[in-house]
C-alpha cells in the first residue's frame, strides 16, 4: 500500500510541475500575443487598401502589359507555406501543412505529379516536414521567424516575382492563417501571383477608374513591386499573431487538464491513504482481541 502512495504522490509532484510549466509558457505568449496582435491590427488596413487598389489597376482594359498580372497556362506553381518555427501551439502548423497538401492535390496534382510544383516553406515546421516528405523544396527563407522585420521579408515576397517574371513559376499562393482573435484563426491559400484582378457580381471583369500622376506604367513599376512585398509582410504578421493566440489557447487548455488530472490524483490518493489507515486500524483491532483471548 506504501508503494502505490509514493507512486501517487510522485504523479501529483510530476503533474503539478508541468502546470507551473504550461502557465509560464501561456503567459509568455499573452505578452508575444499582445505585440504581434497590435502589428497585425496595425498594418491590415493598410495592406488591405494597397491590395485592393492594385488588383483594380490591373483589371483595367491595359493589363496585358504588366508582367506579373499575365495568366498563362499552369504549369509550374510555387506555394507560399508559412508556419512557426516552435510547436506546443496545438494543431496550428498541422493545419497549415494540412492546407498545403490539401491544395496540392485538390488543384494542383497533376503539376506535382510532373514534379512541378515547389513548397517556399516560413517557418521551421513547414521546411521540416515537407523536407522529410520528399517535397520539391526551396531553403532559402525558412528562418525568417528568428529575424522577423520588413527587409527579411521583402526578400521572399522579390524571389516569388521574379519567379514569375522569368516564367519558373505560372501562379503562386501563399497558405497561411489569418488572425482574427487568441482562439480563432482562419486558414486560407490566397492567390498571389498573378495578381487576382476584381469582377463585377456578373463575372465580367471590372474596369479601372483612377487618374494617374505620373504616367501609369512609370507609376506601377515604382507601387507594384512594394504593394506585393506589403501583401507577403502582412500574411506574415497575421501568421504571427496566429501562432502566439494558438500557443496561448493550448497552454490554458493544458493548465485546465492539469487541474482535472490533479484532483482525480488526490482523490485516489486519499482513497489510498484511507484505506491504509483502515487496513492498520483493523490490523490494531485485531491484535488486540488475539492479546484479549490468549
Amino acid at each position: 500500500m506504501s508503494g502505490q502512495l509514493k507512486e501517487v504522490r510522485n504523479r501529483i509532484k510530476s503533474v503539478s510541475s508541468t502546470q507551473q510549466i504550461t502557465k509560464a509558457m501561456k503567459m509568455v505568449s499573452a505578452a508575444k500575443l499582445r505585440r504581434a496582435q497590435d502589428a497585425i491590427i496595425q498594418m491590415r488596413p493598410y495592406a488591405q487598401k494597397l491590395q485592393e487598389m492594385l488588383s483594380n489597376i490591373v483589371s483595367g482594359s491595359a493589363e496585358s502589359n504588366i508582367a506579373l498580372a499575365v495568366e498563362r497556362p499552369v504549369e509550374k506553381v510555387l506555394l507560399i507555406a508559412i508556419t512557426s518555427d516552435r510547436g506546443l501551439c496545438g494543431a496550428y502548423n498541422t493545419n497549415i501543412i494540412k492546407l498545403t497538401r490539401q491544395t496540392i492535390l485538390e488543384k494542383y496534382n497533376t503539376q506535382h505529379t510532373k514534379g512541378n510544383v515547389t513548397i517556399l516553406p516560413i517557418g521551421k515546421k513547414s521546411y521540416e516536414y515537407f523536407t522529410r516528405h520528399g517535397y520539391k523544396v526551396s531553403d532559402k527563407f525558412w528562418t525568417i521567424f528568428s529575424d522577423l522585420s520588413f527587409d527579411n521579408v521583402r526578400r521572399a515576397a522579390i524571389y516569388a516575382q521574379e519567379g514569375f517574371i522569368n516564367k519558373e513559376f505560372d501562379k503562386v499562393e501563399i497558405i497561411y492563417s489569418q488572425f482574427k482573435n487568441a482562439a480563432t484563426q482562419v486558414f486560407t491559400a490566397e492567390p498571389y501571383l498573378p495578381i487576382p484582378k476584381v469582377t463585377k457580381t456578373d463575372g465580367k471583369k471590372k474596369n479601372a477608374d483612377f487618374i494617374f500622376e505620373p504616367e501609369k506604367e512609370a507609376l506601377l513599376e515604382e507601387l507594384m513591386p512594394k504593394i506585393l512585398n506589403t501583401q507577403v509582410y502582412k500574411a506574415v504578421l497575421d501568421a504571427n499573431a496566429s501562432e502566439h493566440g494558438a500557443r496561448m489557447t493550448a497552454m490554458d487548455k493544458a493548465s485546465e487538464n492539469a487541474n482535472e488530472i490533479l484532483r482525480a490524483l488526490k482523490i485516489s490518493y486519499n482513497r489510498a491513504r484511507q484505506a491504509a489507515i483502515t487496513t492498520e486500524l483493523t490490523e490494531i483491532v485485531s491484535g488486540a482481541a488475539a492479546l484479549q483471548g490468549s
